[in-house]
């Protein structure tokens, strides 16, 4: 009997969520290039449900430093553990996909490697380098880990300029020793704020990006509190996604939000003056990565000093 099975009538997945059909010659393509390069992708080692159309749309999130995580979230699919030493020509590799693919727009994560000095950060800027230097015109978003708070580290990523610099606070801070026993929400907003900071000082590379699960155990309240601190902090685009268990060992799904609870979501977002929100039931982290940077590139950006948030008002208290 599959989990599914095993849940109350009102936590069976809803129609909305059913996962796109994969399949096709381009989705094989990409499989098969990804296989042969012996690369690994978010897309797969987290069973996104949108790699069907991504693939299709010649489009992956290549996952660097191993498919073992140094963390333990517990709505996470991607297994911690052990970890290998790191790869020195995954760079290399990475790039030469990105060319295969004929990518013009490539998004970049890793799993947390807090056994290395600087959690990886070298290894992430000689893949954007490769990426940019291999493919001209390519644009890059990199997902980051926290590198534990390491300004040093976060500095080296920033130095070579990815179009987008995505770190994501999953979740709202009461649940964060339950879903993510070994971060800190406050640590995540400082690294957010520390990026915008350095984008209006070097120019406006980077976008800074977060994303949330949702359906986890928060609360509508927790929710806007995290979009005022988020956009406090910087943020500019925010992806909202809705959290599915990926096995019985994983945190249960608390509540499954409907499309217009998500879209609602969206709005309040931009009211509070978020420059984009992507958000919807299989809204995940690069869903849309290239289409929210190229929109991006002509919005007007305020400096960070000038952002000011909206009073609280009757759109914090619209039920999503």
């Amino acid at each position: 009997m599959s989990t599914h099975d095993n849940l109350p009538e009102q936590l069976r997945k809803p129609s909305w969520l059913r996962m796109k059909r994969q399949g096709g010659p381009v989705y094989n393509e990409v499989k098969r290039l990804l296989r042969s390069a012996n690369l690994d992708t978010v897309c797969e080692e987290a069973n996104c449900p949108n790699r069907g159309e991504c693939f299709a749309s010649r489009t992956a999130t290549f996952l660097l430093m191993g498919p073992t995580c140094t963390r333990h979230c517990t709505f996470c699919n991607i297994p911690g553990g052990r970890v290998a030493p790191l790869k020195e020509d995954e760079p290399r590799r990475v790039a030469e996909a990105v060319n295969h693919l004929g990518l013009k727009f490539a998004v970049v994560t890793s799993v947390n490697r807090d056994d290395l000095p600087d959690g990886g950060a070298a290894h992430f800027a000689a893949t954007i380098t490769a990426i940019t230097d291999g493919a001209a015109g390519c644009g890059v978003e990199v997902l980051i880990p926290d590198f534990r708070g390491d300004q040093a580290a976060l500095e080296t990523v920033l130095a070579v300029r990815p179009n987008v610099l995505n770190h994501n606070l999953e979740t709202v801070p009461r649940l964060y020793p339950v879903l993510r026993p070994q971060a800190d929400y406050q640590r995540s907003l400082q690294l957010l704020q520390r990026t915008r900071r350095w984008a209006d000082a070097h120019g406006r590379a980077p976008m800074v990006k977060s994303g949330i699960m949702v359906g986890v155990g928060e609360t509508h309240d927790e929710i806007i509190a995290l979009l005022r601190d988020a956009i406090a902090h910087g943020v500019e685009v925010m992806t909202i996604g809705q959290y599915l268990q990926p096995s019985d060992r994983h945190h249960p799904v608390d509540r499954f939000y409907t499309p217009e609870q998500f879209a609602a979501l969206a709005t309040v977002g931009r009211d509070l003056g978020l420059a984009w929100v992507e958000a919807g039931p299989l809204v995940r982290s690069s869903y849309h990565a290239r289409q929210q940077s190229e929109a991006m590139a002509d919005f007007p950006r305020r400096s960070y000093d000038t952002v000011e948030l909206p009073q609280p008002d009757a759109a914090d208290s619209r039920q999503p």
